[in-house]
């Protein structure tokens, strides 16, 4: 199981990363190897805002569905449209080309709440 040193998590599975004013969302690698092959990505329209914790889109796989949580309070700037005709992207590459949301956050200082690597890596190995 790989983690992204410079991210932040959720117990959901959902990491975020800063990017200058924004927060890139997207699923861990222990998410995306429990969900298997993922073959569809519902995700919202840019412009749309959410709060913490609140579902913001579905993944899909060959053995399931699964919600997605939005990390931080804010505003989707970017959607990855690269996912729609390749949802398998996030298999491939979950930190970097298959992340999901940019978002505006709403209140930066939620960003330091979220799980850091080590905590989230405790939290993932005993779901193994």
């Amino acid at each position: 199981m790989k983690v992204d040193q410079n991210a932040r998590y959720l117990k959901s599975h959902e990491w975020a990363r800063k990017d200058g004013n924004l927060i890139i969302v997207g699923i861990s690698d222990h998410a995306q190897d429990s969900l298997g092959d993922i073959v569809f990505v519902d995700l919202p329209k840019p412009g749309e805002s959410f709060k913490a914790g609140a579902v913001f889109g579905v993944v899909e796989s060959t053995k399931a569905a699964s919600d997605l949580y939005l990390p931080v309070s804010g505003k989707i700037s970017e959607v990855n449209s690269a996912l729609v005709p390749a949802p398998e992207t996030v298999n491939k590459d979950c930190y970097g080309e298959g992340w999901f949301v940019k978002v505006e956050p709403e209140n930066p200082a939620e960003f330091d709440t979220l799980l850091d690597p080590t905590e989230y890596e405790k939290i993932a190995a005993a779901e193994e």
